[in-house]
């Protein structure tokens, strides 16, 4: 029964990201409508769409992802077509038409293969393992996840690597080899933890049921607790059930009826609820041999037979030599004979059914045994062809060197001086190249490390906004609805105030107390004013405070960098020459010709852009503060054209960073502004949108009291068209 709900368990996980279904479908659609024109965005609009209509319309899914193959073909587009055929496949295995489904990973693979593409062929391997698991041919299904795993982690593609270690992890433990199952699946358990829920929750699930094969009974619990606990957090009632049917399972196996009771009642309860015929048996069964280990037989005959039933429709082997066990062991206690006769020879019957099953299983096991043992034999007979080899070459110089000693006692002078001549060069050659290995070796590693110094950084300092990220939208959160409460009253009191005042100037007042009165009904007018400038200011904070913990809103297209760059200077210039009238600076533009366009959104872009350009007008401003009309304020704007990254950079003349403050000046409300002027999350706020919105980086170098130079590099596609099906 458990190895049962755990290949439903992974059948469902392995399912592609499917996002939230009516209103996105409905988008996309509008979107394809609005857009009929047969080019790749028709494409990807396409396969968006046929994503969305995964789970709630299959049978639509499969017509849109022709269309967009069709359309992908014509259009010569590589990429679209093997999108196309990834879906395909995943979406005809799901409908286990599993033929069809390795026909279209195969097509997909074959154009991989043209494009050199290793990361589209690791996610090739992964749909094969997982269509040759679902049918039992395991020896197939773990060739595959080998050939996939290797390049998942050379090309980085993490989700691919992890729902491959789950599944390798998944295959071994059911060939009852949990010396390497064990440490697959805490690998795909580590790797999928808060990146991959479901696959997490596969992970823990089959290392649950391989503690539990093993009577660990802590372990096994421990890890049926945690899958359960990742369902609940992600509102997955389906793996929720199955969780509770495993934990009621282990419950069992140990004696503790207690707990396996209360697990398995509430497993019923949701799976009765969910309308989920597939785990519903499971649950009623444990339950129907609770009852009858305490002879509750009436209870036990009901669930027994509804459990068979249910079984009967899912076609259920397992389940139905179960519910037929149960019944016959009822009957026989209630002393109906007859029907328990009945129910023992079907529970024979389906026995030796599942019997050539797990025969099937143990031949699949010996053969990728015999597999791994001629593997195992060709290198080793491999190493001894090598030896050999080596011995023979041995020998060869031997006889060359008896040669040479021959012609040496002939001519032994010239043949001396030769030898020396030729055993130097070979030296040298040999002393050279190892040398250039070397050196070579010494380079690769110096690159390495400053490679991995600059990653830790960079992850050290993600790590940091992103938990100060958390804790400011939450503050945020809690001061946005006081704050609110003060704006309004605040402008309704000067409202108030005002009307006061006339009514005031209507009435006979006497000369002697018009002049305080007017006085006064001045001053709280006054002192309104400033609560409500105070409060919009302190709005304005909490925006954007809530800017660093929402993801981007609007939709991706093609921006010219050029253009939206100049125009968060203008933006940027104008506010800056607002606040002081005075301000006038230079800007200089060195602009890349056909600079091409990215993707992305064009508020996002902006806003980071305008924060960087406001920084160095403040920055040259407060220069020219110190050095009077002999200083020239400017602002040089430069980009360059870096293949499939557009670089964008910001330099200013003006007072510089503080090397004490620069590890500092990307943390939210960090500033050296004085009190009032900032609010500390402008470069924070674009350091988030460069580096977590568009998967590019946010850098700067400064000289105190020269300069100031930041650089953007922000990639060509945005960072969801990379996401793996």
């Amino acid at each position: 029964m458990r190895r049962l709900l755990l290949l439903f368990l992974l059948i469902l996980i392995m399912a592609p990201a499917l996002p939230a279904q009516n209103r996105k479908a409905d988008s996309l659609r509008q979107l394809v409508q609005a857009h009929p024109q047969p080019d790749t965005t028709r494409v990807r609009r396409l396969q968006a769409l046929a994503l969305a209509l995964a789970a709630p319309d299959l049978p639509q899914s499969l017509v849109i992802t022709r269309q967009a193959l069709t359309l992908a073909q014509q259009l010569g587009d590589v990429k679209g077509q093997t999108r196309a055929l990834l879906l395909l496949s995943t979406l005809a295995r799901r409908q286990t038409n599993y033929e069809q489904a390795r026909h279209y990973a195969q097509q997909a693979q074959r154009l991989f293969v043209r494009q050199a593409n290793r990361r589209g062929l690791s996610q090739v391997y992964l749909e094969l393992s997982l269509i040759d698991l679902i049918q039992g041919n395991f020896a197939q299904a773990i060739n595959a996840g080998l050939r996939g795993l290797p390049l998942a982690e050379q090309t980085g593609a993490v989700m691919t690597q992890t729902r491959l270690q789950a599944t390798l992890g998944s295959l071994y433990a059911r060939l009852g080899d949990h010396n390497a199952a064990i440490p697959m699946l805490k690998a795909a358990l580590r790797n999928g933890e808060g990146k991959d829920p479901q696959v997490t929750i596969s992970a823990a699930t089959e290392l649950g049921t391989v503690y539990q094969e093993q009577k660990n009974w802590r372990l096994a619990l421990r890890y049926f607790q945690q899958a359960l606990q990742i369902a609940r957090e992600q509102q997955d009632q389906q793996s929720e059930t199955v969780a509770l049917v495993n934990l009621a399972d282990a419950y069992w196996s140990q004696g503790n009826y207690a707990q396996a009771r209360v697990y398995s009642g509430q497993a019923r309860a949701r799976a009765h609820a969910a309308q989920d015929t597939y785990i519903l048996p499971n649950a009623e069964l444990i339950l129907a041999k609770l009852y009858l280990h305490t002879h509750q037989l009436d209870s036990a005959l009901t669930l027994a037979r509804h459990a068979l039933q249910l079984s009967q429709q899912a076609r259920s082997q397992t389940n139905l030599q179960d519910a037929n066990k149960l019944l016959a062991q009822a009957y026989a206690q209630r002393g109906n004979f007859t029907e328990a006769y009945r129910h023992q020879r079907l529970y024979m019957a389906y026995s030796d059914t599942l019997k050539g099953e797990e025969t099937q299983r143990k031949t699949s096991a010996l053969r990728y045994g015999y597999e791994l043992d001629k593997k195992q034999a060709q290198i080793a007979l491999l190493t001894k062809t090598r030896q050999l080899q080596a011995q023979q070459s041995i020998r060869q110089r031997q006889q060359l060197y008896a040669l040479l000693a021959g012609l040496g006692s002939v001519v032994l002078v010239a043949g001396l001086l030769w030898r020396n001549v030729v055993l130097k060069q070979r030296a040298n050659q040999r002393l050279n190249a190892k040398n250039d290995q070397i050196a070579q070796q010494r380079d690769n590693l110096n690159r390495t490390l400053t490679q991995l110094k600059a990653t830790q950084n960079q992850l050290i300092q993600r790590e940091k906004m992103a938990s100060l990220g958390e804790l400011t939208a939450g503050v945020a959160h809690e001061i946005q609805n006081p704050l609110n409460f003060i704006n309004n009253f605040a402008e309704v009191s000067v409202e108030l105030a005002a009307e006061l005042a006339t009514e005031l100037a209507q009435e006979n007042i006497s000369s002697k107390g018009q002049p305080l009165i007017t006085e006064l009904l001045q001053d709280l007018t006054q002192n309104q004013q400033k609560i409500h400038q105070h409060g919009q200011r302190a709005d304005g904070i909490v925006k954007n405070m809530l800017a660093h913990s929402r993801s981007g809103a609007g939709q991706h297209q093609l921006l010219d960098v050029n253009a939206l760059a100049q125009e968060a200077w203008r933006l940027a210039y104008q506010g800056a020459r607002t606040k002081n009238s005075h301000f006038k600076a230079k800007l200089a533009l060195h602009l890349a010709p056909n600079l091409g366009s990215v993707s992305g959104i064009a508020s996002d872009i902006t806003q980071a852009l305008l924060n960087l350009f406001a920084n160095a007008c403040y920055a040259t401003a407060e220069k020219q503060k110190q050095l009077g009309a002999a200083y020239q304020p400017e602002i040089v704007l430069t980009t360059r054209d870096l293949g499939t990254q557009v670089e964008i950079q910001i330099r200013d003349n003006g007072i510089g960073v503080a090397p004490a403050i620069g590890e500092k000046i990307f943390q939210p409300f960090f500033t050296t502004k004085p009190p009032g002027e900032g609010t500390g999350l402008g470069l924070s706020l674009s350091y988030d949108i460069i580096t977590k919105g568009y998967g590019g980086s946010l850098t700067f170098i400064s000289e105190e009291g020269e300069f100031t130079a930041f650089t953007c590099v922000v990639p060509r596609q945005p960072a969801e068209d990379q996401t793996e099906i």
